[in-house]
């Protein structure tokens, strides 16, 4: 027999955590391994019943409890603190008689592991942007998940052409972005990139923006005169967004333009000459637009010869991650802060629906980091006006999936409130059997994830 002080010694000496209770539940020993690891003393756990462990907020759950339950080795994850993971077996001792004795806990810290796999697959997800569009660019790098994948795809075949693409989504989905994407790789892409929003100046401005003027064409023109942008796209692109909000009579002069690659400025009498590549966008339905009489048929066919869909974030699912941590890590570098973002809010913010898009994840993100009184940004910094607090009621799932939603929210709050799944069942008013067969199947869904 191993007397307790050389077993202390022994399992000290071991680089896993090592946590020892009795047949009953009630802790004897921990090893070194497991203070480094969790930062719980000895003396702290020594003699306290699991459930104890759990309601004092030491752990999030216990192995122990759900050995003595299952008779049988439990492998498990637990949380030490707002954001440590460690992984977690218990392994149960019988004695002669077939009953408990001790059960033995090996405990492993995965944190880093875990961070280290999301950066891997961070990385590669990067990697193959870059292995599809490589090239040197000046602006914000660009994320591809499935659901964009097609679009720039198609936005790369047809970029070295002249053809004209309308490119289509809702307002923040990324329209400029795959704009510049286009010059980038077109037969233009060493002239310049012109950018002109339709829907941010007054008609009268918004002409002499495009079309230029000459000296004194009108009331406080500038005696130079101005050149327009048709002009200076001239060997270039040019960018029209939001082209659903073009007033009509300028739908008319630019279907001229298109026609015939050549204008007249404001107040002139001789015709410029200018060779663009034509990209437009909107967040307007345009054949609506049609409809309703407010959008020119012919400049729409003229515009739309390669039309492109941007998704909205909503359905981009896969990008949410790699972009929280891509603007996590612009405004931690502008603001010269360390913020990190706790596990469960890029969780919860992945099934947020997003209306503004990648325009409203990067205002949340900068908003989040100026805000934030610690380095990590936890659920309880998160606007209530998101609702990301709500998991259930999500637009586009079935009403089974938004019940089970309820059902392992209120679990959780339940097993956060009593510690113990007997205990949380009871509140629940179900099968303490019926509570850890939900969280297995739910835990066995997020590791197959």
């Amino acid at each position: 027999m191993i007397s307790g002080d050389n077993l202390q010694r022994i399992i000290d000496a071991m680089s896993d955590g090592v946590y020892i209770t009795d047949g009953n539940g009630i802790t004897l020993t921990v090893n070194k391994a497991y203070e480094r690891i969790t930062g719980i003393p000895r003396q702290a756990l020594t003699g306290l019943h699991m459930s104890e462990v759990v309601q004092r907020g030491y752990i999030s759950r216990s192995v122990t409890l759900e050995v003595l339950k299952e008779q049988g080795p439990v492998t498990l994850t637990q949380t030490i603190g707002e954001d440590h993971q460690i992984l977690v077996s218990g392994t149960p001792m019988f004695d002669r008689e077939g009953r408990i004795e001790y059960v033995l806990t090996t405990v492993r810290d995965v944190t880093e592991l875990l961070q280290a796999k999301r950066a891997e697959e961070q990385l590669e997800q990067i990697l193959h942007v870059r292995e599809h569009y490589s090239g040197e660019q000046e602006h914000e790098p660009f994320i591809i998940s499935r659901a964009t994948q097609q679009c720039y795809d198609l936005a790369k075949r047809v970029a070295p052409t002249g053809a004209k693409i309308l490119i289509q989504g809702e307002t923040g989905t990324g329209k400029t972005l795959l704009a510049r994407t286009i010059h980038e790789y077109s037969s233009v892409a060493k002239g310049p990139f012109i950018e002109l929003n339709c829907a941010a100046m007054p008609e009268s401005l918004l002409e002499a923006e495009l079309f230029g003027y000459v000296p004194g064409a009108f009331t406080g023109a500038s005696q130079k005169g101005k050149t327009g942008l048709l002009e200076a796209a001239n060997n270039g692109t040019l960018f029209l967004d939001e082209i659903g909000d073009l007033p009509l009579s300028l739908q008319a002069k630019l279907l001229k333009v298109i026609a015939e690659n050549r204008f007249i400025p404001v107040g002139g009498t001789q015709f410029k000459r200018t060779n663009f590549r034509l990209i437009s966008a909107t967040h307007h339905d345009l054949h609506q637009l049609v409809a309703q009489q407010r959008f020119r048929e012919d400049l729409l066919y003229r515009l739309r010869v390669v039309p492109l869909e941007l998704p909205p974030l909503r359905e981009r699912a896969e990008e949410i991650e790699a972009l929280l941590e891509h603007y996590l890590h612009h405004f931690n570098c502008k603001y010269e802060f360390d913020c990190r973002w706790q596990r469960e809010v890029i969780e919860r913010l992945q099934r947020y629906a997003w209306p503004g898009n990648i325009r409203e994840l990067i205002n949340l993100t900068e908003r989040l980091v100026v805000t934030a009184e610690q380095s990590l940004i936890t659920i309880a910094q998160l606007p209530t006006e998101l609702g990301v607090n709500e998991s259930y009621g999500r637009p586009g799932l079935s009403l089974k999936d938004q019940v089970e939603r309820l059902e392992q929210r209120l679990i959780e709050q339940a097993m956060a409130m009593y510690g113990t799944t007997r205990q949380a069942a009871t509140a629940l008013g179900i099968d303490q059997s019926t509570l850890v067969k939900k969280q297995k199947r739910w835990l066995s869904q997020r590791s197959s994830h």
